[in-house]
């Protein structure tokens, strides 16, 4: 069984791990890194299970809360493709942070996939992304991502970053309800850290949000906003790093 290990709040990251998931073929079942209530410590992977590990790429290193729920996995010599999702900047040390990670929670890293979905605060950087190009990538990475598995080959890839890793910035962005809100409390039922009071959406834990968006995805009324200054700076800041296509790139 293919396991596909995701912390996607936004969509972003399971598009493209669903890609590569659905190339490689076979039976699969999804561990949610974003469940808060999930006991992860409880997951105890199969020795013939196949690991897809992918995560996005925040200020280019791995999400906090999703690299302490990995760190709780039973890896059991699992084989395992990892993959980090950035929003056409860069992902600097999330890949091999996350390949370290990977490692200390018992699996065998034998290739790693970095990847470009829509950013998910400035919309306009990468929009539609992954598309129809970085599909056809994908696709091709998946394949010979099989044929080394195939071929018996469980070698560790060359994975750019650094060590020590660059410095985790912190959350900036905390989005917050509008006038159309209802409290009907999917924002804090779906937040990945807890940080909204079920009874009263309006109050956020500013320092338990890492401003993942997932809160504004997941509403169905719309009713949950980013703060339009903080989206202009922050789209300032990116214009120039985003302003050429970057590729998805794999080392096997």
């Amino acid at each position: 069984m293919i396991r596909e290990i995701i912390f996607s709040p936004t969509g972003g990251t399971e598009r493209v791990a669903h890609i590569i998931v659905s190339e490689l073929g076979g039976e699969s079942g999804q561990v949610d890194l974003t469940d808060r209530h999930m006991d992860f410590g409880g997951i105890c992977l199969n020795r013939e299970d196949l690991a897809v590990i992918a995560v996005p790429s925040y200020g280019g290193r791995v999400p906090a809360i999703a690299a302490e729920r990995i760190s709780r996995l039973q890896g059991n010599g699992v084989v395992a493709v990892i993959a980090c999702v950035y929003g056409n900047r860069a992902y600097d040390d999330t890949l091999v942070e996350l390949e370290d990670l990977a490692r200390g929670a018992g699996f065998r890293v034998i290739a790693a996939v970095a990847a470009v979905a829509e950013h998910s605060i400035a919309h306009r950087y990468a929009a539609g992304r992954p598309d129809a190009r970085d599909r056809d990538r994908l696709v091709s990475f998946a394949s010979q991502i099989r044929r080394k598995i195939g071929d018996e080959d469980f070698s560790e890839p060359a994975v750019p970053g650094n060590h020590p890793f660059r410095k985790a910035g912190r959350a900036g962005i905390i989005p917050k309800p509008t006038g159309a809100c209802v409290k009907c409390g999917l924002c804090a039922a779906k937040c990945p850290s807890g940080a909204i009071d079920p009874d009263d959406p309006s109050k956020v834990d500013s320092k338990a949000c890492i401003s993942c968006m997932r809160c504004i995805s997941v509403c169905p009324h719309g009713a949950r906003k980013a703060s339009p200054l903080m989206i202009a700076l922050a789209d300032r800041m990116l214009r120039k790093p985003c302003s050429e296509r970057k590729e998805c790139e794999l080392y096997i």
